[in-house]
């Protein structure tokens, strides 16, 4: 079946790709489970970072009530006033977007040992989302976790795995110039004796074409198949989105 546009009309009007993206990290982690050895678990992570909010009121509330007792005869502690910043710098970083799954390794403590990183346009629209992105997939791979990024966006054209490839220093053969917008990529950084080596399976994604299947790696050795069509699928049967849309 093929990669519908979510993020454009028609299919636009009557879904929303935040449907997609929040039902298809379960979608998968269901189709793991019958694949993923005795001691591996999946499950899946999302956050939504714009929708995140700081109650302040509770901290302005509890602050009335402490100055009041002080009123009433309370002891007062003295307050330390904190210098003035060297910075002040108005920023959205720190929280962003995430729809994942993650697997583990239970008999490791629960040791992360793959994310599969579904891209949401939030991922993609400023430098600095862009930027926190592809460090936060560095630092995965560094940790030799197994990262796949699955990237159905059509609204934003960048390519983060070409730009995680630019911070590591190298590039793709596979991707075009410049780099196709949606894309889905299994990546491992894999030991060589004294060396370590980057290895990635990328395809591009097409409208209208069906989905590849990736390796999703375990251990330097052990490795699994991550059906991506059979799981986005299942995730548009479920949510009753048309076949033909």
């Amino acid at each position: 079946m093929p990669l519908r546009d979510h993020f454009h009309p028609p299919l636009s009007r009557s879904s929303t790709y935040q449907e997609v993206h929040g039902g298809w990290p379960m979608v998968i982690v269901q189709q793991l489970g019958r694949l993923l050895p005795a001691n591996y678990v999946a499950g899946p992570h999302v956050h939504v970072g714009a929708q995140v909010e700081v109650d302040v009121a509770t901290f302005h509330q509890n602050t009335v009530h402490s100055m009041e007792r002080v009123e009433q005869g309370g002891v007062a502690t003295q307050v330390w006033v904190a210098p003035k910043p060297s910075l002040e710098l108005q920023t959205e970083l720190g929280d962003c977007d995430e729809y994942e799954v993650r697997v583990y390794d239970a008999s490791r403590d629960r040791r992360l040992v793959a994310a599969i990183e579904l891209i949401s346009p939030a991922n993609k629209d400023r430098p600095e989302t862009r930027s926190q992105f592809v460090f936060k997939c560095a630092a995965l791979l560094r940790q030799g976790v197994c990262v796949v990024l699955v990237d159905v966006v059509t609204s934003k054209d960048f390519n983060l795995y070409a730009e995680l490839l630019s911070l590591i220093g190298g590039r793709d053969p596979a991707l075009t110039e410049p780099p196709k917008s949606t894309y889905a990529v299994s990546c491992r950084w894999h030991p060589r004796g004294a060396e370590n080596w980057l290895q990635t399976w990328c395809h591009t994604l097409r409208v209208g074409q069906p989905l590849p299947t990736l390796p999703l790696w375990l251990t330097s050795e052990l490795a699994i198949s991550l059906d991506l069509e059979n799981s986005y699928e299942q995730t548009c049967r479920d949510l009753r989105i048309a076949l033909d849309a």
